[in-house]
């Protein structure tokens, strides 16, 4: 499962959804700033409270790195 921590502002975000989307890859989009609870784990888990995060399972990607996701999805598609 991919999930996306985002907020409606942030245009670093769109792109990673978009990217995501243009991939074909289905994601959850989470919210932080309408959820105070998955914007703390979030922050626990990374240590960070920047978004976009892109999750793919335990891994967590801070910021819109193109080149980690592709890494993400070939690894979900092997």
């Amino acid at each position: 499962m991919i999930k996306v921590y985002s907020t409606p502002t942030c245009p670093w975000c769109t792109k990673a959804k978009e990217y995501l989307t243009s991939k074909g890859m289905i994601f959850e989009v989470i919210d932080v700033s309408q959820n105070r609870e998955a914007a703390m784990d979030m922050v626990r888990k990374t240590g960070q409270m920047g978004v976009p995060v892109v999750q793919f399972d335990e891994k967590y990607i801070v910021g819109f790195d193109r080149q980690a996701i592709d890494e993400e999805i070939e690894k979900l598609k092997a």
